[in-house]
């Protein structure tokens, strides 16, 4: 089996929002996930599993649409801001939330934030995909930077949750053996969209 994990397309800023903040993709993030179905061509995907928040299911929608494919819905793909009424793109953070931004920067999750509780729900909806998926599949599954990051910090033996500076619509592959056995064979692909991201 193999797992595409893909990290939503550039969101638009939220300051402010009655209940959760949730932001849909701005004109640039329109154009980055149109590029998926090219990029992801190659590979014959069977399933798309995606966060319920609408960055990512947004950024899945090309995809499902390109393969005729429905998009499941999984709670646990969340990201750890879900319940938060503001989202700040990570590009503006430095200026507009410097303390998150610091402690990102440094490989840890933002204050407030339970990480066990986060990295246990994250490990859950992957289980589930993988025990609801057959073992020959190829899965997409839309997410976000710390979902990805935290499921890595596992697979890898890091001691922070936050490593990798995984970018919008990049991919990352972990492939699971008949066994069970999980191996990291790429992380943060961003070839498909390297003229679109921001330096």
């Amino acid at each position: 089996m193999q797992l595409l994990l893909i990290r939503h397309a550039l969101p638009e800023l939220v300051t402010t929002s009655e209940g959760r903040a949730d932001p849909a993709l701005t004109e640039d993030g329109q154009a980055q996930a149109k590029r998926l179905p090219a990029a992801l061509g190659p590979y014959r995907i069977a399933r798309i599993v995606s966060s319920p928040q609408r960055r990512a299911l947004e950024t899945a929608a090309p995809l499902a649409e390109a393969l005729n494919l429905p998009v499941t819905r999984d709670q646990g793909l969340a990201e750890y801001d879900y319940d938060l009424d503001h989202y700040i793109p990570f590009h503006e953070a430095e200026a507009r939330a410097p303390e998150a931004y610091a402690r990102i920067r440094a490989g840890q999750l933002p204050a407030g934030i339970d990480a066990d509780a986060f990295r246990t729900r994250v490990f859950d909806a992957l289980g589930r995909v993988v025990q609801e998926s057959d073992h020959r599949d190829t899965v997409a599954i839309f997410a976000h930077g710390g979902v990805i990051n935290v499921y890595l910090q596992e697979l890898l033996g890091l001691d922070r949750p936050l490593v990798f500076p995984i970018e919008y619509v990049s991919v990352t592959r972990v492939l699971i053996s008949r066994s069970g056995e999980r191996r990291v064979a790429s992380v943060n692909e961003t070839g498909h969209v390297r003229d679109m991201l921001r330096r």
